[in-house]
């Protein structure tokens, strides 16, 4: 039966649906981070901090979220795809990198000149963030 066959098997013997949920990645940090934080990767090592759309690009540019809260030097799953468990959100609402606080996100989209528009994902409940992260845009 080959390849087609063993995999038509293996299908019709589970029970249900395998769903996976999140895609991330594990990475060291090198400073505290929260669970829910946007992260960036510092270029010089791959570590993990918090984000900011108000400085460089590379701290614009979102790694992942954090999975759970970490000190410097810990371990944190950074999620690149799929759905997050938060509060607070308003649902259908876009959410951006904040230029205001390291690590948080918005509603209200940076529209100074000299920062960095970066889309982090869509409130599909008040209760879920969907996780579509887009490289950032500077504003100008």
């Amino acid at each position: 039966e080959g390849l087609v066959g063993a995999l038509q098997d293996f299908q019709s013997t589970m029970p249900t649906p395998i769903v996976y949920k999140i895609v991330g990645f594990d990475a060291e940090t090198f400073e505290n981070v929260n669970q829910g934080d946007a992260l960036y990767a510092r270029a010089s090592d791959g570590k993990l901090g918090k984000a900011i759309a108000n400085d460089t690009f590379d701290k614009a540019n979102v790694a992942g979220i954090a999975e759970t809260t970490k000190l410097s030097g810990e371990t944190v799953r950074a999620i690149v795809r799929g759905v997050v468990a938060t509060s607070g959100l308003d649902s259908g609402d876009f959410y951006f990198l904040s230029n205001a606080s390291a690590g948080a996100i918005t509603k209200t989209a940076p529209t100074t000149s000299g920062h960095y528009q970066t889309v982090i994902g869509e409130a599909g409940t008040s209760a879920q963030l969907i996780i579509k992260l887009e490289p950032p845009v500077l504003l100008s």
